[in-house]
């Protein structure tokens, strides 16, 4: 299973995420839920480095299905909020899809 958490602050700001494992919905390489969650973050982060220029720790282990991602500035922009908006968006479709047991969101006030 995918676990994903968001993290916000108290005043509701994106302060960052977290994606840990692999789907397991297929074999490895045949996974679509896991490369159609895979997209989505590694998308997000692109777009939120080279679209916004939002400054970012990003830490990525392939081997574990790992990717941690924490905002170097709060508030974010509005062009980031939208982007991480539409993130959650993408991967609370891919869980009522597939389910709960592939894919798994969470938020997480700090």
């Amino acid at each position: 299973m995918t676990k994903i958490t968001f993290y916000k602050t108290t005043a509701g700001e994106y302060s960052g995420f977290t994606c840990d494992g692999h789907a397991g919905y297929a074999s490895y390489g045949e996974d679509i839920v896991c490369a159609s969650i895979s997209v989505l973050v590694i998308n997000a982060i692109n777009s939120l480095e080279e679209i916004t220029g939002e400054r970012m720790d990003v830490k990525a282990d392939g081997d574990t299905g790992t990717i941690r991602c924490y905002f170097a500035d709060q508030p974010l922009k509005d062009t980031s909020r939208v982007l991480m908006d539409s993130l959650v968006l993408g991967l609370t479709r891919i869980a009522k899809q597939y389910g709960k047991k592939y894919c798994k969101l969470t938020f997480e006030e700090v």
